[in-house]
C-alpha cells in the first residue's frame, strides 16, 4: 500500500479518452460499401521489396471531384479510359498507396 507521500508525488489520475476527429461527409471517399468512378488512366505499379511483378492499377475520378488509385484484380484487365467502374475498399498488401479494388464483371470492367 502506498504512503501518503507517494500518492502526493503522483500525477492526478484523469480519464484519457481518445477524441475521435470529425470527418465531414464531403471529405469521405467511401460513403457506402461500393462506389462508382470513371477511369482517368490505367497504369502499372511494381510491388514492395520481396515480390516482383507488374500490378495493374487505375486512376479513378469520383463524382465529388476526388481522384483515387484502385487495383485491377485478376488477369486480362480490359479497362480503358472513360470506363465507368465500381470499386470497394480493401488494400493490396504489396502495393503502397493503393487502398481500393475494382469489382470485376460490373459496368465497363470485365
Amino acid at each position: 500500500m502506498p504512503t501518503l507521500n507517494q500518492i502526493r508525488r503522483q500525477k492526478p489520475r484523469t480519464k484519457n479518452m481518445a477524441i475521435k476527429k470529425f470527418v465531414p461527409p464531403s471529405e469521405k471517399v467511401m460513403l457506402g460499401p461500393q462506389r462508382k468512378g470513371v477511369c482517368v488512366k490505367v497504369f502499372i505499379r511494381k510491388p514492395k521489396k520481396p515480390n516482383s511483378a507488374q500490378r495493374k492499377c487505375a486512376l479513378l475520378k469520383l463524382s465529388n471531384g476526388k481522384t483515387i488509385s484502385a487495383y485491377i484484380p485478376g488477369e486480362r484487365g480490359q479497362l480503358q479510359e472513360h470506363g465507368v467502374v465500381i470499386f470497394e475498399g480493401g488494400r493490396v498488401q504489396d502495393c503502397p498507396g493503393i487502398k481500393y479494388k475494382i469489382i470485376r464483371g460490373k459496368l465497363d470492367m470485365n
